[in-house]
């Protein structure tokens, strides 16, 4: 019986008078793969970031793995990220001083972690980039740097991998192969994927999409192609249930 890896209930986060999510409820089961989509300032971003616990909720709850967030403390918070959830930003977010295995290790490092060099090179031979380890980021292209990026967040072989516009800065050949090895995760690993997107071409690659306006649900697509995702987003949308 599948369980859901990550959980939101009645999640509300407001900045001053701005709500940026407004009552959210979602589940994402366990192995699969959800894509995020919805217009500039529909709460996609917020939406990650409290799911992944970077943010926490004005109300409401989540729950990553069986462990509500809302009640743990800063460091507690804090292990369960570094344990069980990956993160991949857009902008790659690499160190240009270290290589791309030093870069791959730095998570281990920084959690003052053994690191063991055959789970670092496991994960860059997962993303095909076994033959980049000893290359800076200004030496790789930018489809490149984002997979170290990938498999920096592998390395703590994460249950939940959140990804923000993973493929925004990238062509797209390049974006095609990142997102072939998001699908690889979820399919062969059992990795949950949670990736906010604008691109239906992206979203196409998940199992559900998840339509964000002014903060709520607006609508939910399972199965769908990129004609169907870019027709059901780019309509004028009704108001939010």
């Amino acid at each position: 019986m599948t369980h859901d890896a990550v959980r939101l209930d009645s999640v509300t986060r407001t900045y001053g008078r701005v709500t940026a999510l407004g009552g959210v409820s979602l589940a994402f089961p366990a192995g699969s793969f959800t894509a995020v989509m919805g217009p500039s300032g529909s709460g996609k971003s917020t939406l990650l970031q409290c799911a992944a616990g970077l943010d926490r909720p004005t109300s409401g709850s989540v729950t990553v793995g069986g462990t509500e967030l809302t009640g743990l403390s800063e460091r507690r918070l804090t292990l369960l990220r570094r344990d069980r959830v990956g993160f991949v930003f857009q902008a790659f977010n690499l160190l240009p001083s270290l290589t791309a295995e030093q870069n791959v290790a730095l998570p281990l490092r920084l959690a003052g972690r053994r690191v063991p060099k055959d789970r670092v090179r496991a994960a860059l031979r997962q993303v095909g980039l076994a033959d980049r380890a000893r290359h800076r980021p200004a030496q790789l292209s930018g489809g490149q740097q984002q997979r170290v990026a990938l498999a920096r967040a592998l390395t703590i072989r994460p249950d939940v991998l959140f990804a923000d516009e993973p493929t925004g800065a990238l062509d797209t050949r390049t974006g095609h192969e990142v997102l072939g090895l998001l699908r690889a995760l979820a399919d062969r690993e059992g990795t949950t994927v949670v990736m906010v997107t604008h691109d239906p071409g992206a979203a196409a690659y998940a199992d559900r999409v998840v339509v964000l306006v002014d903060g709520r649900v607006s609508e939910e697509l399972t199965g769908a192609d990129a004609v169907t995702i870019a027709a059901r987003t780019t309509r004028p949308q009704a108001v939010p249930c």
